[in-house]
């Protein structure tokens, strides 16, 4: 059952529907081959494509039969008459099955592909906008040098480009089909036929198939996902940083009417964040069931089949919605230049040690001695509470070094925007 949350342009995909239209697809395309070769009659080809099946005596079917593919075929047949006899000739269950697989895979990454330039235009808007907003670069949880958040979401976006061109290769791979026989040898149905039908299909062919299409396809097609999920996490946790109180220099959307806690009605809390980062875990999971499914006995076996009913719709459900809904954060999200810039002096300008490291080694001053006078002032700015700049002029050291003009440069915020421009061009933004 498809759960509720999913979209429903890519539910309808991994429907039973959408699973079966394209098994009937793929059934009439073999017989239209079947008779551009002459094997069987056009008339009867020509009744095949107007076939139909009965969900509800397929599920009757299937209870008796125990085979989804037999099941499907005699619900077909009831539909037809004495031409349903060449419904099926010479295929085995999964060129149907895969065949029908690489269209919905395919058709998937078309609605992720649509996503991701969604997001991506979302992101890019918002760098664009804050551009040149100053606020604090963190590395390991703590103040570095400041940055600007469009730099932050530049490089996001640079990241989603990254994910829309390994989503084209992925879908390069997985978008193919295999009309080969029981074991891939032709025997039964020529490669003709197969050419045919994938190209009918929009398809490309596995060149030497088995009794399946190879899972390392799926295996590259789910890691992708699970790639791409991985980002949306490492976005949506930024913001979960962000949005803490302590820090509050973003916010998720937040409506009207909206309520964050039960027990404590000042809440706002990043639940669509923690969201996304909680399903791209699940993503993220099914990537190595993908990989473990590469591996299978001879020419097949079954042990692939059970969890791909599970990883291949699910990932694709899931990833669809975790894009959809980052992409309303984004839109909508809340920026606070004022606390970015409260933030940057929180900490008496230690901000800019960097840049006083680098004046004095300059002038002279070794190295070592320069990285230690400037962290003792450092550390009394940090615990008194005096401003760093005032520290560096009252030292000795410091002064008989560095004049007045030359501490201001030091102290300029502006040194931390100058290359956002290069940077912007780089990703193509400006």
């Amino acid at each position: 059952m498809i759960p509720k949350y999913c979209r429903p342009k890519m539910a309808a995909i991994w429907s039973d529907k959408g699973k079966y239209d394209r098994w009937l697809q793929v059934e009439s395309a073999v017989c239209d081959a079947w008779a551009e070769r002459g094997d069987i009659p056009k008339e009867a080809a020509e009744k095949i494509r107007g076939a139909r099946y009965n969900l509800e005596d397929f599920e009757r079917y299937l209870k008796e039969i125990h085979h989804d593919v037999i099941s499907f075929l005699r619900s077909v047949a009831d539909s037809l008459g004495e031409e349903s006899r060449f419904v099926h000739m010479g295929l085995t269950s999964y060129d149907v099955v895969d065949t029908a697989l690489g269209m919905q895979l395919r058709d998937s990454c078309d609605i992720l592909q649509r996503d991701l330039e969604v997001l991506t235009a979302a992101v890019e808007e918002k760098a664009l906008r804050y551009k040149d907003t100053l606020m604090m670069g963190r590395t390991h949880g703590v103040h570095a040098e400041p940055i600007t958040f469009g730099l932050k979401l530049a490089g996001w976006v640079d990241e989603l480009r990254r994910n829309a061109r390994r989503l084209a290769d992925a879908r390069a791979e997985v978008a193919v089909g295999k009309v080969s026989g029981a074991v891939g040898s032709h025997a039964t149905v020529p490669p003709e036929i197969e050419e045919k039908v994938c190209a009918r299909l929009g398809l490309g062919i596995e060149p030497i198939s088995t009794q399946i299409v190879q899972r390392d396809r799926h295996a590259r097609f789910v890691t992708t996902l699970a790639i791409l999920a991985s980002s949306l996490e490492k976005f949506a946790t930024e913001v979960r940083h962000l949005q803490r109180t302590e820090v509050l220099e973003v916010e998720e959307p937040f409506e009207e009417g909206q309520a964050g806690s039960s027990a404590m009605p000042h809440k706002r809390n990043p639940e669509k964040c923690e969201r996304v980062c909680g399903l791209a875990r699940v993503v993220r999971g099914y990537s190595v069931t993908a990989l473990e499914n590469v591996s299978l006995w001879h020419e097949r076996d079954l042990t692939d089949s059970a969890p791909e009913r599970i990883i291949l719709p699910d990932s694709c459900l899931l990833l669809d919605y975790i894009l959809d809904l980052f992409t309303y954060v984004m839109r909508g999200l809340q920026v606070y230049p004022e606390r970015m810039r409260e933030n940057l002096e929180l900490t008496q300008g230690l901000v800019f040690t960097s840049r006083a490291l680098v004046a004095l080694v300059n002038k002279g001053l070794s190295r070592e001695k320069a990285y230690k006078l400037i962290q003792a002032c450092s550390m009394r700015a940090w615990k008194e509470r005096i401003p760093l700049r005032g520290l560096l002029e009252s030292d000795a050291e410091v002064s008989g070094r560095l004049s007045a003009a030359e501490l201001d440069e030091i102290f300029d915020y502006s040194v931390y925007t100058k290359y956002v421009d290069h940077s912007f061009k780089r990703v193509n933004l400006l």
